[in-house]
């Protein structure tokens, strides 16, 4: 019975962050996860737009 409980548990973690990052990426947003990812500019037309090749200058793809 506890083993049907950590994979139900399991499976609502791995459900809630596919659901995330589907809504996110339906969105546009460049950088998921990236607290300034809707709000910078920098991060409208390109993927990486700063010359350390980053995204909104958060440093997430470094």
């Amino acid at each position: 019975m506890a083993n049907i409980v950590v994979i139900l548990i399991l499976l609502a973690i791995i459900g809630g962050a596919t659901f995330y990052i589907r809504k996110a990426k339906k969105s546009g947003v460049k950088c998921i996860g990236c607290p300034s990812a809707k709000t910078c500019s920098s991060c409208k037309g390109a993927a990486y737009s700063d010359s350390n090749g980053s995204c909104c200058s958060c440093g997430c793809h470094k």
